[in-house]
């Protein structure tokens, strides 16, 4: 009985193993940042869900030794919402209210959706996919740009296009985007970048802090008790453990300009830390964080009119200190 469990479980890690080993994926290297991206594919992607962009996901990222992405989540299905690594982006869905049950809405970075009922958006709804769009992908050494074209017969059409691209001689991971409107219909939308960081697989507790250039506050589940907004610095009073809630819908004290899209998180044990900037100003500023990651997720507005093309960039700088 003892030998046929030790089978079963031998045959069941090699099932893991090759399922997992099966995804397909990119490596990209500038000699100072080894990085293994996620491809998007339909049938055969690691994500498959409807929340997130498919473009740009970091299954893992190493600069001087230390580690800075990984599977956080413990649950894996390719089409759950959260069930993806890295810093993903999600645009907010175009005329999801203004739609009737049955009829369809557009995520960028995704597809054509169906609504299937009168209740609100829910990022955790799995929604038909109706037109996935087209993908390509070109791969190089040291980035590999994603183009996702989509023409909806609603009057929304666009090619958005992602690169994800090392840095020559600095330890810099630019996140470059495209958004070309191709269809009828101006897009006026919302993005935000989740930022699913877990520096040195360092669990979330006291050793974990935020860093931003102004004073910041916030209120919300856990922030008071588990987690402290003190100057310009988010600090855990404890560690977070299963059950815990952090979750603020909005964090306070940054303006108007871009400067204040500055964000630092650091693992002081392990004196890691990243340094994430952007180019456009910040429109809110939600914060999650659960026993594994901790998650400042920064909003910008985009918008484009027909025929016209935006762009913005967001920078990643690996340190040690």
């Amino acid at each position: 009985m003892k030998k046929t469990l030790l089978l079963i479980a031998s045959i069941c890690l090699f099932i893991t193993a090759f399922r997992f080993a099966d995804f397909p994926e990119a490596v990209i290297s500038n000699g100072i940042i080894n990085a293994k991206l996620m491809m998007p594919d339909a049938s055969s992607g690691y994500y498959r869900g409807v929340r997130f962009d498919w473009a740009g996901q970091v299954a893992s990222l190493d600069y001087k030794g230390h580690s800075y992405f990984g599977q956080w989540n413990s649950t894996y299905d390719p089409k759950l919402h959260d069930a993806i690594m890295g810093p993903v982006e999600e645009f907010v869905a175009l005329d999801f209210d203004a739609v009737k049950p049955g009829e369809t809405f557009v995520k960028i970075g995704v597809g054509v959706l169906v609504k299937p009922d009168d209740k609100k958006y829910s990022f955790a709804t799995n929604y038909e996919v109706k037109d996935a769009g087209k993908w390509t992908v070109d791969k190089r050494q040291d980035h590999v740009t994603f183009t996702h074209t989509l023409k909806d017969a609603t009057g929304y059409g666009y090619v958005y296009t992602k690169t994800l691209k090392l840095v020559k001689g600095k330890p810099q991971l630019v996140l470059e985007h495209s958004l070309k409107n191709t269809g009828s219909k101006e897009i006026s939308t919302s993005t935000y970048n989740h930022n699913f960081f877990m520096i040195d697989k360092e669990p979330t507790n006291e050793h974990i802090r935020i860093v931003f250039p102004f004073e910041v506050s916030g209120e919300g589940a856990g922030f008071g008790t588990i987690v402290n907004a003190k100057g310009k610095t988010l600090n855990y009073a404890r560690p977070v453990v299963n059950g815990d809630q952090i979750f603020s819908s909005g964090l306070k004290g940054f303006g108007a300009s871009a400067k204040d899209y500055d964000i630092r998180i650091e693992n002081t044990k392990t004196s890691a830390g990243v340094r994430i900037t952007g180019d456009r100003p910040l429109e809110k500023l939600v914060y999650w964080a659960n026993p594994t990651t901790s998650c400042p997720e920064p909003y910008i507005h985009i918008s484009a009119k027909p025929g016209q093309e935006t762009k913005w960039n967001v920078n990643y700088e690996f340190y040690t200190f």
